[in-house]
């Protein structure tokens, strides 16, 4: 059966956006709690697991229970990022021309960013018009590595298991592929090491690499 609908992770995999979260974690850091602010390495090593994951772990204070401490630096990221989330964050080589070559196919993206700045960045740079679903952290009960997102794209998008794969730069994209019973791919120049990305079923080194995969698959 052939492959009618293709999944995406957003930062690490189509658009590099370190430049901006760094900027806008620091921002907040440095607003809310004075500690130390962190390079890019640090911050690209934190990108996964939503906003909140992301600030707690970078301002040292997760596991705490200050709550007016983390809405303070929720609300001062938030403010900052929305104003600068394009400033530096641009398309992976060969992306554009992929998703252009995919033009007769389905495509989603399933990221664990909030829904609106997933929109956002994409509109920013051009890109939102290439997909028929985009589902942030926010827009299912469980985000991933939970199959959940996966399951409601295919569901929506009117596809099966077969018919689907999701490519990713990280294990929670991963794991939720294989989940959902789909075919995975892990992007190599993305955010995690490739060591930490075997379970995929394919891995690629370049976006346009996916093209003879879903070729084969079809």
């Amino acid at each position: 059966m052939a492959i009618e609908l293709v999944i995406f992770d957003l930062d690490g995999t189509l658009v590099d956006s370190v430049g901006d979260i760094t900027a806008s974690v620091n921002h907040a850091i440095t607003e809310t709690v004075e500690g130390k602010t962190l390079s890019l390495d640090e911050v690209k090593r934190l990108i996964g697991g939503g906003v909140e994951n992301l600030l707690l772990k970078a301002a040292g204070i997760e596991g705490g229970h200050d709550d007016v401490k983390k809405e303070l630096l929720k609300g001062h990221f938030l403010s900052h990022y929305i104003q600068h989330i394009a400033d530096k964050s641009r398309p992976y080589n060969n992306v554009v021309e992929t998703l252009k070559t995919l033009a007769v196919m389905k495509k989603a993206v399933a990221s664990n960013k909030p829904e609106a700045l997933s929109k956002i960045l994409l509109d920013k740079l051009s890109m939102l018009k290439y997909f028929d679903a985009v589902y942030g952290y926010d827009s299912c009960p469980e985000p991933k590595p939970s199959p959940v997102p996966i399951i409601k794209l295919m569901e929506e998008l009117r596809t099966d298991v077969n018919q689907t794969i999701i490519i990713g730069d990280s294990g929670s994209g991963i794991e939720a592929g294989r989940a959902a019973g789909i075919k995975t791919v892990a992007v190599s120049y993305g955010y995690r090491a490739v060591d930490t990305l075997r379970e995929a079923d394919y891995i690629i080194d370049d976006m346009s690499e996916v093209i003879p995969i879903i070729k084969a698959l079809s």
